[in-house]
Parts: C-alpha cells; structure tokens; sequence
C-alpha cells in the first residue's frame, strides 16, 4: 500500500495542498478528479518527489513504511521508475526527442536492472508491442516526431509499465487519444493493475472514465480533497456543491446554431490525396508508401459547424494540414471562398487570412517570451498591422472572455482554459470565415471546456463563422456540430447530420467508436 497523509505543499504564501489523504491499495484503482488547478498533478509530483524546487512540502507519501517525502535525490532516483512509474499527459514534452522510442523504453531497464543492451531492447519491443505499437509498421528506430500524439503517448505508457511498478500514475493519460484507442489503453491499464497486482492512481477530468475505471473516486478542489467513496457511492450521491458542480459540468450542451442553407460552400475539398514515404526496413528495400489521406471529398458552408472524426492516424491532421494550406497535396483540389488553396509561399495571404486554427495545446502554440498583445496580433502579418491593432486585441480578449489589460501578460500567467480562450481571440482578430479547431477543448477540464464550448457558439452565431471541429470526443461533436465526417485510413467511411450518424450509423467502423466512448451509467446520476 500506498499512503498519502496530511500531505501539504506550498510555494512562498500560496497553499498549493492541504491536508490530502489517499490510501492507494495493491490491485485497485483509485481516480482524482477536480478542475484545472485544483492540485490534481501536485499531488502526483508530490509522490514522485519532483516538485518544484522552491516547493516545500510536509505529512508523508509511505511506501514500505519510509515516508518518501524525507529522503534524498539518489535514493529516490532509484524508486521511480522501479517502485512508482508516471505517465504525463504530454508525451511530446515527456519524451527526448533526439531519442529512438527503442532507446527510451531501454533506458529504464537499463538504469534499473543489470541485463545487457540487445536484451533491454528485446524487451522494450514486448512493452511497445503490448500498447499496440506493433512490428514492422513502428520499428525501435522511429523518433517522436515521427508518431501521432496518440501513438506517443503509447510510448510513455510503455515506458512507464517497462519494470511493472507497485504504483503507476497516469496523469491524464488518454486525453489525446481517440475513442477506440482509448479503450485500449484503458483496458491494458486495467489488465495490468489485475494481473501485477499495482495500484494505479487515474487522474483525469473526464468523468466518465472514471466511472468505468476507478473503484474509489476522490475529487480534489483548490488543494484539498472536498469528497472520496467507492465511484459508484460517489456519482450516485454528489455530497458536495462542488461535485454536483462538475457533474451538471459533463452534461452541459451548448445552445444549438440554426444555419441557413448555402449553395456556394466555403470550404470545398474534391478527391484529396497526400501520401507519405515509410522508413526502409533496409537499404535495399523497396520505399513503402503510406495513403494517409485517400481520395477526401468535403464542403463546409458558410456559418457551419462539421465535425471530424476518427482514431489517431486515419488522417485527420495531415487533411487539415492540407486545408490549412501547410502541406502539399499529391492529387486533388481544395478551394476556399472560390480561390485555390496551395501550400507553400504560393498561397495569397489574403486567402490565408479566410481562415485561422486553434490547436489543442494553447502553450505549445505560443512563444513563452511575448506578451499576450503581441501573440493575438501575429496573424495581422497576413492582412498589414492596422493602427489601432492594440484596441482591437483589446476588443477580441473582452470578445472571449477576458480582461483588455490582459493583453499585457504573458502566457505562463494563465490558466489552460484562459490559454484557450486567447488562442480562440487570436484566431478571431483578423475576421476569418472558417476556424479549424483541432482538438481545442480535449485538454480542457469539463467546466472550463463548458465554458468554451459556449464561447464558441456564441461567437459562430454573431460572427456567422464556419467551424471544421476536429475531436476524439464524440459527446462534444454532437453538441456543437450540424453535420459529421468519419475517417477511417485516410477515406471518408461515413459522412451525414450529427444526430443521424451517431443515433444511427451505418458504417462498421462509425458504431465501433461509438460503442468505445465513455459513458456514465444512466442510473448513477
């Protein structure tokens, strides 16, 4: 077992923890659920021992009965990853990239166990074979770079299972991943915690997840844990404000957006093809090539709202790329507004100004050194920086949500949910007709990406805006899209009004995502 008591963390005044207590038991699972900023990952480094330097920390973390909290650097670096092992929700952070995803799997094993180098790699190709990374399609030599974020974060959980440790703790661990690949994960999680007898501590903001994983929910708000029972106790009686708060949270829908019919779509794909070359199994094997986009045709009309959907590697990202105009295409055309969309310089900036993206992580897609007025104002290097751009950034903060004087922070002061909320006014500041909005709100807890979600509707209704809305979660595409594409290897399987598809789909692969989303029992809430 184990134990956390009276555990406190504080930085300088700020109370970051106070007084949490968990009891993580051999062969369970135990789920932390709270908002953004609730102490959910500070109580996860708190176990890890890899607070922040300037943290102090008081109570215990017991493991074997040594409070983990009391020892030094060199003993606690022979724990982790042995005895307590961590999956980060950003693999693309958590991972070297100058690194093979063969040599970081290897690295524990080799800094742990005395096993020569071939043996460490036959080893880690099982744990990589085991999170479905299989043989030849990804071999040991693949850097990150070279993988999806789903398929990354395969590799840190990989890497995390390498030496079976007593504790894992998976922070956020499928909130990049798509449905059907989520369920894979959550169920090898839960295979491992049944057959190595680990207890796992799931932190996560998606409530039902929890609901399907955990045998004891704690829900964790401003430091401290507000509420903890057996999960199905604890979603049938809500005791606290703040739980109802969440869970009334997860069920929100957003207002629906009626639009109007358009003959002349904004958007208008016909018979996209984008193909990639694979890695040589050897120097004199013939050059594999991968389809990931196969013959694509799509319209979005003015002020719609389409959803995309699809698991991780069926090509979403590089059509988006192609729309975007940051990839080539090997066939096909896509036009926007009438005008040919081409990648490169090639493509009028005026053009590139009718549409702009948000992306799923707002901090990696900021510069960390410039202030907030300088990063809603980059896109008007496509349209000529307007005298008055400083009122105008001013303007489109106040339009998301946010305070004009904001304008004068920089990012790290932000919360994840006000980062989105800037990414969404950067992406407004210039008027475009179609936002791409990739992944926005999956790293969003549920009352913050309540909150966006709204926002966005808001801002589709007053400002006629056309959405493509790609996501993994298939609760918030119902909400906030009039129509939904599935993709499936690169092709559109399945395509129709949101409701339709998913109260009736009729393609094989479109019910196999839907039968692998998350869902809360009916009868618990």
């Amino acid at each position: 077992m184990i134990e956390i008591r009276d555990l406190a963390v504080s930085i300088g005044a700020a109370r970051l923890l106070r007084d949490v207590d968990l009891r993580l038991m051999p062969g369970t699972i135990t789920g932390l659920v709270g908002e953004s900023g609730s102490g959910k990952s500070m109580t996860a480094l708190a176990v890890m021992g890899l607070l922040p330097g300037q943290a102090a920390a008081s109570g215990q973390v017991l493991l074997d009965r040594q409070n983990l909290l009391d020892l030094p650097e060199p003993a606690l670096c022979g724990i982790r990853g042995r005895r307590i092992g961590m999956i980060f929700q950003e693999p693309m952070t958590a991972l070297n990239p100058l690194m093979t995803i063969g040599d970081q799997v290897a690295e524990t094993l080799l800094i742990h166990q005395d096993m020569a180098r071939a043996e460490a790699l036959a080893r880690a190709r099982e744990r990589l074979d085991r999170v479905g990374l299989t043989a030849p399609r990804f071999p040991l030599s693949l850097y990150p770079h070279e993988l999806s974020g789903g398929q990354r974060q395969r590799v840190a959980i990989a890497l995390a299972i390498a030496l079976r440790p007593d504790l894992l703790i998976a922070d956020e661990p499928t909130t990049a991943l798509d449905v059907t690949t989520q369920a894979q994960i959550l169920d090898l999680l839960r295979e491992l915690v049944r057959d190595e007898g680990m207890a796992l501590l799931l932190i996560t903001h998606d409530l039902a997840v929890v609901a399907g994983m955990a045998d004891r929910v704690a829900v964790m708000k401003a430091g401290e844990i507000v509420e903890e029972d057996a999960t199905e106790t604890l979603f049938r009686a809500q005791s606290h404000p703040y739980t109802r708060q969440l869970f009334a949270a997860s069920r929100h829908v957003p207002d629906r957006v009626t639009v109007a019919p358009d003959e002349t779509p904004i958007l208008r794909v016909e018979e996209a093809r984008r193909e990639y070359a694979l890695p040589r199994t050897s120097a004199f094997a013939t050059p594999a090539v991968l389809r990931a986009v196969d013959g694509v045709s799509l319209t979005i009309a003015d002020g719609e709202s389409v959803g995309l959907v699809g698991e991780s590697g069926s090509g979403k990202s590089t059509l988006t790329r192609a729309i975007l105009g940051l990839d080539p295409l090997q066939g096909g055309r896509i036009w926007l507004d009438g005008q040919a969309v081409t990648a490169g310089r090639s493509m009028p900036l005026d053009l590139r100004a009718e549409m702009q993206v948000v992306f799923q992580d707002p901090f990696g897609s900021f510069n960390p050194r410039w202030r907030v007025e300088h990063l809603v104002a980059e896109p008007f290097h496509l349209t000529g920086r307007p005298r008055d751009w400083r009122a105008r950034v001013g303007a489109a903060l106040e339009e998301v949500g946010l305070a004009a004087n904001d304008a004068r922070k920089y990012i790290h002061e932000f919360s994840g949910g006000q980062r989105q909320r800037i990414a969404i006014a950067r992406a407004l500041i210039i008027r475009p007709r179609l936002i791409v909005l990739d992944e926005a709100v999956s790293a969003l807890d549920v009352r913050v990406r309540a909150q966006v979600l709204d926002l966005l509707t808001d801002l589709r209704r007053s400002h006629g805006l056309a959405y493509l809305f790609i996501s993994h979660d298939l609760s918030v595409v119902r909400g906030v899209t009039d129509r939904v594409l599935v993709m499936q290897n690169g092709r559109i399987v399945e395509q129709g009004p949101t409701a339709k598809v998913m109260d009736a789909p009729t393609h094989p692969y479109t019910r196999q995502l839907i039968a692998a989303a998350p869902e809360i029992p009916a009868d618990w809430v």
